[in-house]
């Protein structure tokens, strides 16, 4: 299957991932906390979007009766059409539920550790965690500004040994492409089913025209979701300050693929970045991939990730498990994602 009509599979799946089922999250209201985070790296961008990002940070059970304790920090990144909000149990019903999965980890014996999760939700949808003029700096954003900011409003252990990155889906690709350039700032990566790892050198023509036709916001309002997808991409990887009112360009233009925009595209591919950060990679002290086996295009990348550190010596791990893209998200944080980072990150 081609790579691009693979990560428009694996974005509806996401899309429809509001409808699947958790447990409403048990924290009391005081042990989650929003607030808006100011953000130089995002400020600016051409797509219009906020200066400064909604965040939820999880607090564990004991940080209130315990005042001199400082903690861990897990970094976690949502995925695309998706939020904080619904990942922390703001907005009903959904297929993972953060601060339900936390506190059961905990009960089981994983060490408490603070969790952050950004809302990553843009105008088209998703920020992709990407360097871009159109969309922001978001790499700069989650390693620097976000990191910072946290140290200096909550009690963290603020050194490198005790902070995670995980994420899921964009999130799961966001994991990955920051861990690679940002090894000085997480000890440990897990990315959970991580979406657009491969390089789209064969643009699917049809989803393209539906792309090139979005001209306005209404236009934009009205496409599907696959088109929308495909608009968060481009915003991401293949901006164009010269190109209003969205400032991107597509990989095919005027029906024939731009090989300039494909292989911009094909530069923020993980599985073509890969072998450029193997030593960074090495400097991790544990890095877990994972994804359902009927997620059938994202296993298939998680798998040619898995090679690819396999060869060149990586220490990580790797498990296509049963499932899609969304099935048992809740249960693999409370059973495998944070006794993970227990093992991992230092407490002290």
């Amino acid at each position: 299957m081609k790579q691009a009509k693979v990560v428009m599979m694996v974005a509806a799946v996401a899309a429809l991932s509001a409808f699947g089922t958790a447990v409403h999250a048990a924290a009391p209201a005081e042990r989650l906390q929003k607030a808006q985070v100011p953000s130089e790296a995002l400020k600016g961008n051409l797509e219009g979007d906020p200066g400064e990002r909604q965040v939820t940070v999880y607090l564990p059970p004991s940080y209130a009766k315990s005042p001199q304790r400082r903690y861990p920090v897990l970094y976690l990144l949502h995925g695309y059409t998706d939020s904080d909000d619904r990942w922390f149990g703001r907005m009903g019903k959904h297929f993972v539920d953060v601060p339900s999965a936390a506190d059961k980890a905990f009960v089981a014996g994983s060490r408490e550790m603070i969790i952050v999760m950004p809302n990553a939700y843009t105008r088209y949808q998703g920020s992709m965690y990407s360097n871009s003029a159109t969309t922001g700096d978001w790499e700069t954003f989650i390693a620097k500004e976000l990191v910072a900011w946290t140290d200096a409003h909550y009690r963290t252990l603020a050194k490198r040994e005790s902070r995670g990155l995980a994420g899921h889906s964009m999130g799961g690709y966001g994991t990955v492409r920051i861990g690679m350039k940002q090894p000085g700032v997480f000890q440990s990566l897990y990315a959970m089913s991580p979406c657009c790892m491969g390089a789209a050198l064969q643009p699917n023509a049809d989803a393209m025209a539906k792309a090139a036709a979005i001209k306005t916001d209404a236009d934009l309002a009205k496409a599907d979701f696959g088109t929308k997808a495909m608009l968060a991409s481009a915003a991401a990887w293949s901006p164009n300050p010269a190109k209003p009112p969205f400032f991107f360009d597509l990989p095919m233009r005027d029906g024939q693929p731009d090989a300039d925009v494909i292989a911009r595209w094909a530069a923020n591919a993980p599985l073509a970045m890969a072998t450029q950060y193997i030593p960074t990679l090495k400097r991790y002290g544990g890095i877990v991939l994972d994804a359902g086996d009927r997620d059938v295009g994202i296993a298939q990348t998680v798998r040619q990730l898995d090679r690819i550190l396999t060869d060149f010596g990586v220490p990580h791990q790797a498990e296509i498990y049963e499932g899609d893209h969304v099935s048992r998200i809740d249960e693999r944080i409370t059973s495998k994602l944070l006794p993970f980072f227990s093992a991992q990150l230092k407490d002290r």
